[in-house]
C-alpha cells in the first residue's frame, strides 16, 4: 500500500494540505494530464525538432521531458515502486522549467505578442502548475545525495548543451522570438543571456533545497 509521509516532518511545501489531498486521491488523472502536456509540449517543438541535429533532440523539450517525468515519477509510486532518481530529475526539471518559461515570457513580454492570449496564458499558468505539482513528489520520496547528483548533473548537462557548449550544432534552449532574425536564430544577443541566467539560477535554487530536504528535520529547526 503507498504511504505517504507527513507534511509535518517533511520539507516545507507550498501546496494547502486540504488541496494535496484532493491530489493524491487523483493521482491517475493528474499522470494522465501531465502525460497529455508532454504530448502537446512535444507537437509544440515540432519547428525546432526540424532545425535540430537528431542526436541533440533529448535536450529540445525541457518543458515535456519534465512532466514526463513526473508522470513516471506518480505512476511508478502508485505501483508500488518509487525511484528516487526519477524522482529527482523530475522536480528539478519541473521546478526549473516551471518557473523559466513564465520568467521569459514575463522578460520578452513583447516578444511573445505573436501569441494568442489564450495560448499565453495557457503557457503561463500550466507551468507554474508544473512547479506547484512538484512538491508532491516529497510526500513519498526521501532523497538520497546520489538520486539529488543524479538529478542535478542531468539538468547540469541540460544548461551546458542550452547555453554555452551545444555539443553539436548552435544552442539548444527553447527558441527566444528575440533571437529569430529574418527566420535565422541568432545566441549571441542579450535575450540569450537573460535566458541562461534564469535556467542556472533555477538548477542551482533547485539543487538546494533537495540538499536541505536531505537532513534530519530535527536540524532544520
Amino acid at each position: 500500500m503507498n504511504s505517504i509521509s507527513s507534511p509535518t516532518l517533511t520539507i516545507w511545501s507550498p501546496i494547502p494540505a486540504p488541496l494535496e489531498r484532493i491530489a493524491f486521491k487523483f493521482v491517475w488523472p493528474i499522470i494522465f494530464i501531465n502525460l497529455l502536456g508532454t504530448a502537446f509540449g512535444f507537437w509544440y517543438y515540432l519547428p525546432q525538432f526540424s532545425a535540430e541535429p537528431f542526436l541533440m533532440w533529448p535536450f529540445v523539450p525541457d518543458s515535456p521531458v519534465a512532466t514526463l517525468f513526473l508522470a513516471l515519477s506518480l505512476g511508478l509510486w502508485k505501483l508500488g515502486k518509487n525511484s528516487t532518481w526519477i524522482s529527482s530529475i523530475a522536480f528539478i526539471g519541473c521546478i526549473k522549467l516551471g518557473l523559466w518559461t513564465p520568467y521569459v515570457l514575463l522578460m520578452f513580454y513583447s516578444d511573445f505578442s505573436y501569441l494568442h492570449p489564450l495560448m499565453y496564458h495557457f503557457l503561463f499558468w500550466s507551468h507554474l502548475a508544473m512547479a506547484l505539482q512538484a512538491f508532491l513528489i516529497f510526500r513519498y520520496t526521501t532523497f538520497s545525495f546520489v538520486a539529488i547528483l543524479v538529478g542535478f548533473f542531468w539538468h547540469f548537462f541540460n544548461d551546458i548543451v542550452d547555453y554555452f557548449i551545444p555539443l553539436i550544432g548552435s544552442p539548444h534552449h527553447t527558441w527566444l522570438p528575440s533571437e529569430v532574425i529574418g527566420g535565422v536564430v541568432y545566441h549571441a544577443g542579450s535575450a540569450h543571456s537573460i535566458a541562461a541566467v534564469g535556467a542556472v539560477l533555477l538548477t542551482s535554487i533547485s539543487l538546494i533545497f533537495l540538499l536541505i530536504s536531505i537532513y534530519p528535520f530535527s536540524q532544520r529547526l
